[in-house]
């Protein structure tokens, strides 16, 4: 009778984005993450 608002927010987050456009989400996140602290552990690197 009722929707949660997990399911509702699940619902609408996949009419809203395609298969392709999350992947492509989470590998940028990745990318970006891998990026950050490889930029992170140079700088303590560097200063040690």
């Amino acid at each position: 009778m009722f929707t949660s608002l997990d399911e509702e927010i699940k619902r609408d987050d996949q009419a809203s984005t395609t298969p392709r456009e999350r992947r492509l989400f989470y590998i940028m996140v990745l990318l970006i993450s891998g990026i950050l602290f490889s930029g992170l552990y140079a700088g303590i690197k560097y200063f040690e």
